[in-house]
Parts: structure tokens; C-alpha cells; sequence
């Protein structure tokens, strides 16, 4: 797999997932999941995640959230989606991690 930096998704991806704007896309995964790959699959091209850089940065700038944990966010939802996993599959998982990690925080 390979994890490639560019600075607006192509105009095949805005145009092929109808956005609104370039803005809209921080991070892409493209290629087969794991999920839907069989015992005699032949890659015919390299998977690869996509980072947006202009959104990611344009996204920080907006939200004040810390940098790296944008992009750590960003580059884990795209290597769920190599492993099959849907948006809802990882937004549950991001949910039941941040009950967690509340749970394990000390009272103030």
C-alpha cells in the first residue's frame, strides 16, 4: 500500500463522489478492501490512501484540533476502509474508544 500527499483530490474523484468543493475530501482509500478481496485475487494496481493536504490544513485552521491528530484520524479511517470497514463500522469503534478512554480519566 502506498500513502500518497496531494494537495486537492483530482477532478475525477471531486467529480466522481459529487463534492460540493475540494474542501470536502481530507483523505481517500483506493483499491480493493480486504473484505472483498478473494483466495485468488491479483492486484492490478497498488492500493493507496490519499491525504488532502489544502483540506486537512484549511480543516485544522477551522477547528483548532490539534494537527497530528487530525492526520492520525484521517490516515486510520482510510486504512479501515482496506480492511472493509465502513464509515459507520468506524465511527462506532471511535465512539466505544472515546467512552473508554472517559471512563479511564480521573475524576476531578
Amino acid at each position: 500500500m502506498r500513502i500518497q500527499v496531494d494537495d486537492f483530490p483530482s477532478d475525477e474523484v471531486e467529480k466522481e463522489m459529487e463534492l460540493d468543493t475540494p474542501f470536502d475530501l481530507l483523505g481517500l482509500y483506493q483499491g480493493v478492501s480486504m473484505m472483498e478481496r478473494g483466495a485468488g485475487h491479483v492486484a492490478n494496481d497498488i492500493d493507496r490512501i490519499f491525504l488532502y493536504r489544502r483540506p486537512i490544513l484549511d480543516y485544522w485552521c477551522e477547528s483548532g484540533e490539534d494537527l497530528p491528530h487530525i492526520v492520525r484520524h484521517v490516515l486510520i479511517h482510510e486504512i479501515g476502509h482496506h480492511f472493509g470497514l465502513s464509515d459507520d463500522d468506524m465511527e462506532a469503534i471511535e465512539a466505544k474508544a472515546e467512552e473508554e478512554s472517559q471512563r479511564a480519566q480521573p475524576s476531578a
